[in-house]
């Protein structure tokens, strides 16, 4: 049986204007692709009373498969996915640590997680739905993950999403600063928000009602 995988996840998000401009910084810095462009689906769940929400929790089933199968495939009671649990920020505790100085620690989302890869995605939903959660947002996005040459502590996520394209980077304070001047960022750019927050704000800003954050039908990015 696969055992959890938990750890303190510390990232940032990136907002990328010229995705074009980006790979070709990252081609001069020579990153190297880790794992290729991925298909996300990803479901959050939630009591009713969305007591998870409201203590800063987060239940998640992620569903991944090759872009190129994106639309393509059926899907099945047995495919692999993962669980996540995240809890609540743990900033503070964090920047003792970590050495993060107190004040730049708030630049950093950084939660506790817990992962485990399973069989079974339907059967699990099951489970869920059984102690009482249910699926309350979906979102699916492409991902593909870089490394940098000397920085092998950190993970370079290039997320392709319905709101727009990010970079996700996830790893020590120190990478994430160091990677961050390189791509030709400053911590200024430094987004904490999650996915879905960043939803909402885009459904506000087009006049939309918020529901799921979803591609339009066989539609892929490159």
């Amino acid at each position: 049986m696969p055992k959890p995988a938990q750890h303190e996840e510390i990232e940032i998000k990136l907002r990328v204007q010229s995705v074009d401009a980006l790979r070709s910084q990252l081609k001069r810095l020579r990153a190297r692709i880790i794992s290729p462009r991925t298909h996300e689906s990803n479901t959050l769940y939630d009591t009713p009373q969305q007591d998870l929400r409201r203590r800063g929790q987060l239940i998640r089933i992620r569903i991944e498969q090759p872009a190129s199968n994106f639309g393509r495939n059926r899907r099945n009671q047995n495919e692999p996915a993962i669980l996540t649990y995240k809890g609540p920020s743990t900033a503070s505790r964090s920047s003792r640590r970590t050495g993060t100085h107190p004040i730049l620690r708030s630049h950093f989302k950084i939660k506790e997680e817990t992962e485990v890869s399973f069989a079974g995605a339907q059967e699990m939903a099951r489970i869920l739905r059984a102690l009482g959660f249910h699926p309350v947002f979906r979102y699916e996005k492409f991902r593909t993950t870089h490394a940098l040459p000397g920085i092998p502590s950190l993970k370079i996520e290039l997320d392709e999403t319905p709101v727009g394209i990010f970079l996700e980077l996830e790893g020590p304070p120190s990478a994430i600063n160091r990677a961050t001047r390189l791509l030709g960022y400053t911590s200024q750019d430094y987004l904490k928000a999650t996915y879905g927050a960043l939803y909402l704000t885009d459904c506000r800003k087009r006049g939309r009602k918020p529901g799921d954050m979803l591609f339009p039908p066989r539609k892929k990015l490159h």
